[in-house]
């Protein structure tokens, strides 16, 4: 898989006035296909997909790899409003303006929850969805781990400790990473800002992680979302925020709902693992 795959950079107004933006990967020719929303986790940014992007529009689908308010190339919002129906808010605006009425999401960690969301709010609009290493019940140890990170870094010298300061943060998340895959992460995390390098994220964002992550009925939401739609859970097996037992309730009862573990990975499986591509290959290849 390559990241090197051409996109356009795409831009929207936010219903309360933000500049948001992301990136549109154009399908390859061949049959109509729904397109596919990818919606990245809490620090992270639409760069998180630039393996998994092109990989889908191979396949025929058109790909929106959004930056949330906050992270990328879209604007920080100085109202702060870092919440969950935000998110959801500007995920429907891009799509008003393409004139898009349904979609398969993929979303990872605060992005599944965006998509749970979005289809609470808006059911049609979710025709599919990947939902990936999170769920309505998160474990206190992941929570955390996360906690005690975002919003806390400071500037980083140069690109070399960037790449080790990931790997610090992340060698048992992904412990078949090598030199070059840590520099590679630090690319997709960090950006260059008046001559240091710093998180691509507004540091405001860690004031607003307990709302990310309440909800005052997050499995009745879930078994709405789940029970009618095609879904494919991923869960990293070596991952401390959604325990083995949570994701296997989450599946249970749904005949359209499926699981896929990714062997080793921890919180949360990129989607260019071998596990990853074979579940998302088999799961796309169900979807009308």
């Amino acid at each position: 898989m390559t990241g090197s795959a051409p996109f356009a950079l795409r831009q929207w107004t936010s219903p309360d006035g933000l500049a948001l933006s992301g990136r549109d990967y154009a399908a390859a020719p061949g049959p109509a296909r729904l397109p596919v929303v990818c919606l990245h986790g809490l620090t992270r940014n639409s760069r998180d997909f630039e393996a998994l992007a092109p990989w889908l529009a191979a396949r025929g689908r058109r790909v929106l790899a959004l930056d949330m308010r906050g992270r990328g190339l879209s604007a920080r919002d100085p109202a702060q409003r870092y919440d969950v129906d935000t998110y959801v808010a500007d995920v429907c605006a891009l799509l008003d303006d393409l004139g898009i009425a349904r979609a398969v999401f993929i979303g990872t960690s605060m992005g599944g929850l965006i998509t749970v969301a979005l289809a609470t709010h808006a059911p049609a609009r979710v025709a599919a969805a990947v939902i990936n290493d999170i769920g309505p019940e998160l474990s206190p140890r992941g929570l955390a781990r996360i906690a005690g990170y975002v919003g806390k870094g400071g500037a980083i010298a140069t690109w070399d400790d960037a790449a080790k300061a990931c790997a610090t943060l992340n060698a048992d998340v992904f412990p078949h990473h090598g030199a070059a895959d840590w520099l590679a992460m630090a690319r997709r995390l960090f950006r260059e800002e008046d001559g240091a390098i710093v998180a691509d994220y507004d540091p405001a964002i860690a004031e607003a992680f307990g709302k990310i992550v309440a909800d005052p009925d997050p499995w009745g939401k879930w078994h709405a979302f789940a029970q009618d739609r095609p879904v494919l859970l991923l869960r990293g097996t070596a991952t401390d925020l959604l325990d083995e037992a949570v994701a296997r309730a989450m599946v249970a009862g749904k005949p359209q709902a499926r699981l896929a573990a990714i062997p080793g990975i921890g919180h949360a499986p990129m989607m260019d693992e071998p596990d990853s591509l074979a579940a998302l290959e088999a799961f796309f290849a169900t979807l009308p």
